[in-house]
């Protein structure tokens, strides 16, 4: 983005004070997603050193994750002492989480090919091993997985919170291999139309939705992070079977309108953190305690892939009227605010610029409205951070520093 001063200043702070000899614990996810995918990111775009060692460091910190009897990570490790454990609200702290283990697999197999240490991609691999052995109810992943035994924990399954990017990531693996991981787009589609089959709705007002499942009962909600959704399909449209094709580009166009409909329906035009179908009321919150706005990017990542792949003008516009609520509503003299209440037309700020706002939120505004070529997705795939990691292209020569 031309914020060269900027780099210059956070490459210094990465290489004299980015210290990983820290006592505490970090999330295994969001390390990855967060630390590790901008790590690679930036050595990527930049070729400079520091950040691919870094990268290295830090993802041999996370190993210790992957110590249990399956190998599917523990959601938490300790920096210092090498030890791991699960979420204590995770099933009573026994469960790891699909979304949590299931997002690893792009940003490990690019340890492994800067360091030269196989470990990387072979923690990965041993994930999907587990995930394509186990049984799988009408063919859908729930989010809770024992790493003791490799057995489901209960049966909730949802393309949000807890389960969206391990599906994300495996379309995104099969991009990112050049189309030559056939185990990741199998698996992608398989599971895509499991969630066709069992979870997607269309509502009495027709809109269409794709619900959340409770051992066979379906919940007639979306949340907010279940708004990627609409551009992974996209995404994903154009390898999928001849006949699928433009059926997959029209249900991603409908599910982003629904998307775009918990914004439209709210008084300050930025999207709840959940939103229901029943009752005669649509696509909107029904509590308070899911009528905020955390600055989430997921609404504007479907309209972003959307606009890539049909240019038509509606992505824009609707990207526009983002733009311009964030600057109504959540603008303040230092920075960015999530808000408590979309429904309310004076907006009662929640003091905090969450990471992924810039990270996300900005990054797909600011690419749908650049040229297709900026971070084409013919060269970059986005970790589920929009973090940029090449495509592996065999010719990776031209990849670092020349871009």
């Amino acid at each position: 983005m031309e914020l060269k001063e900027e780099f210059q200043e956070a490459k210094a702070w990465v290489e004299e004070s980015f210290h990983l000899n820290v006592s505490g614990e970090a999330s295994l996810f969001e390390v990855n997603i967060r630390y590790i995918g901008g790590l690679l990111s930036a050595f990527y775009l930049t070729g400079e050193e520091v950040f691919r060692i870094k990268a290295i460091k830090l993802g041999e910190k996370l190993l210790p994750a992957f110590n249990t009897p399956t190998g599917i990570p523990k959601g938490v490790v300790n920096f210092k002492s090498g030890s791991n454990r699960s979420w204590g609200w995770a099933m009573a702290g026994s469960s790891s989480i699909l979304a949590e283990f299931g997002s690893l697999h792009l940003e490990f197999l690019h340890l492994t090919e800067l360091s030269g240490n196989p470990v990387f991609a072979e923690k990965v691999k041993n994930i999907r091993k587990v995930l394509k052995k186990i049984d799988k109810p009408f063919g859908l992943y729930p989010n809770f997985l024992s790493p003791v035994s490799g057995n489901w924990m209960q049966h909730h399954v949802s393309v949000g919170g807890l389960g969206d990017s391990f599906y994300e990531y495996l379309i995104k693996s099969w991009l990112m291999s050049a189309k030559t991981d056939m185990e990741a787009k199998d698996m992608y589609y398989e599971a895509l139309e499991a969630i066709e089959t069992h979870l997607l709705n269309v509502s009495p007002g027709g809109l269409t939705y794709i619900a959340e499942w409770r051992g066979g009962i379906l919940d007639h909600k979306m949340g907010h992070l279940a708004c990627f959704s609409g551009g992974m399909i996209a995404l994903g449209a154009e390898d999928a079977k001849e006949e699928k094709r433009a059926h997959y580009r029209e249900l991603a166009a409908q599910i982003t309108k629904t998307c775009h409909e918990s914004y439209a329906r709210s008084d300050t035009k930025l999207g709840p953190e959940a939103f229901w179908f029943n009752s005669g009321r649509e696509a909107v919150a029904t509590q308070l305690s899911e009528s905020y706005y955390i600055l989430r990017p997921e609404v504007v990542e479907s309209y972003m892939y959307l606009w890539r792949q049909t240019h038509d003008p509606i992505y824009r516009e609707w990207g526009w009227e983002v733009v311009m609520a964030l600057e109504k509503n959540c603008r303040t003299e230092a920075g960015f605010s999530g808000i408590h209440d979309v429904y309310s037309s004076i907006p009662n700020h929640d003091n905090k610029q969450q990471t992924f706002f810039l990270a996300e939120t900005l990054k797909y505004l600011y690419l749908l409205f650049s040229e297709d070529d900026v971070l084409s997705p013919e060269d970059w795939v986005f970790n589920t951070e929009a973090h940029p990691l090449p495509v592996n292209h065999l010719d990776s020569s031209s990849r670092a520093g020349g871009r």
